[in-house]
């Protein structure tokens, strides 16, 4: 274990993408050992790439990027800032806002930075709010796209896990929604503190203009959502409706999506779809080699000598995984970590989809935490800032997201009651 696991850190520390560094650490290691077979290494990265479900990961990334190549998300924006724009700080409210409604489609923290940044905090510079303060909304909001579903982290960790995807993206609505209404409160503080500007009240004739211009956009987590949780589609097929529903709206309806946007979209699909699926093509392989050295059983077998409460388990869980996710993608950390985790959690008692939203909502807050962290790093790009000068702004929303994660542990019906309600 202390082979593979040096291979992979030499290989990363080397500049090499950790979905190849995995590979080529396990290949070592078969190789060293001699005792296997190294077939077994195409045959593992084969079976967990062949998924049907694992299709929905490609679909939803579509739906998104079409989402906002068809002015869908400017529509969105539109009406966001029609609800909350007269309020104290309302264009960083319709920031958060937007971000939860489109975070239903995309599912992806940084594809909701990058197309919000580019959004809102050049608008929310203009209008005079400051410009830390504008990269970290957009980067606090967008936290809330791997917690509320659909969720390509769900789907990720629902697969490593064999767990039902559908029960987790239930478990992660409370946990989103709350994060979501804690982050409009801080929002309204520090704006109403700093005396930001407020939009002028829109005319009932104005909002009922912008509403039924978004309603085809608002439609699309009702579709998405109601047919899944109403048993009509599965996840996959949800996906690819939600394809087919972008299209028809963006060409026909919108009129914004031309042939070379939609090239554009196959585009980055195509290249975000090729690193998840290495990346989880190597977590199978990963997992076996940990299995076969026996490391879970050998980490449980230690953690029910140490921690005998899963209430410390997970504390320390979410400790650690704040640390990892610092410096780590949050889908590459689970493909590191959940098949050691999840194990020694089943046998400490704990419920296999509460540790799935913790280990979520966890990496999620990584993701805006200093000095790695991918989506604060990404608004500071956008915003053309030191990433020095948003500590002090986002510090408020990373304590929020710790404050959600203590819920998630303490409390676990705040991610269980939904599913269990739904699904019994």
């Amino acid at each position: 274990m202390a082979l593979l696991a040096g291979s992979i850190v030499g290989l990363i520390l080397l500049g090499m993408p950790l979905g190849f560094a995995i590979i080529l650490a396990c290949l070592f290691v078969i190789w060293i050992d001699g005792g296997i077979n190294p077939v077994i290494v195409a045959q593992r990265l084969y079976a967990g790439m062949d998924s049907f479900t694992l299709l929905a990961i490609p679909f939803f990334l579509l739906a998104g990027s079409l989402m906002s190549a068809s002015g869908m998300t400017t529509r969105l924006v539109a009406f966001a800032n029609a609800i909350v724009g007269r309020i104290s700080g309302g264009l960083a409210m319709s920031n958060i806002v937007a971000s939860t409604f489109f975070s239903g489609i995309s599912g992806s923290a940084v594809a909701d930075t990058s197309v919000f940044g580019r959004i809102f905090i050049p608008e929310m510079v203009r209008e005079g709010y400051g410009r830390a303060f504008s990269v970290a909304v957009t980067a606090a909001a967008s936290v809330a796209a791997p917690i509320i579903p659909p969720s390509i982290g769900f789907i990720v960790y629902g697969v490593i896990t064999d767990q039902s995807i559908i029960r987790l993206f239930l478990a992660g609505v409370v946990p989103g929604v709350i994060y979501s209404i804690a982050c409009l409160v801080i929002a309204v503080i520090i704006s109403r503190r700093r005396a930001y500007p407020v939009h002028p009240p829109i005319g009932w004739r104005d909002f009922a203009r912008v509403t039924v211009a978004a309603l085809p956009a608002l439609f699309m987590p009702v579709l998405i959502l109601g047919g899944i949780f109403g048993g009509v589609f599965t996840i996959t097929e949800c996906s690819a409706i939600a394809v087919v529903y972008a299209l028809f709206v963006g060409r026909l309806v919108y009129r914004e999506l031309t042939v070379a946007k939609f090239l554009q979209c196959l585009r980055e699909t195509a290249y975000l779809t090729g690193v998840i699926m290495i990346i989880v093509g190597a977590a199978n392989l990963f997992a076996w080699q940990l299995a076969y050295a026996q490391v879970p059983q050998t980490v449980v077998a230690w953690m029910q000598a140490v921690i005998h409460d899963p209430v410390f388990f997970l504390l320390a869980i979410g400790i650690l995984l704040l640390l990892v996710g610092t410096f780590m993608e949050a889908n590459a950390a689970m493909v590191m970590l959940v098949p050691i985790l999840h194990p020694a959690g089943v046998m400490l008692g704990v419920d296999p989809i509460q540790l799935g939203v913790l280990v979520v909502v966890t990496l999620c807050i990584g993701l805006i935490t200093p000095p790695i962290g991918l989506c604060l790093n990404v608004a500071c790009k956008i915003g053309d800032i030191p990433l020095e000068r948003s500590l002090r702004d986002i510090a408020p929303f990373i304590i929020t997201g710790l404050v959600v994660m203590a819920i998630v542990i303490l409390f676990p019906q705040v991610a269980l009651w939904l599913p269990n309600l739904v699904m019994g």
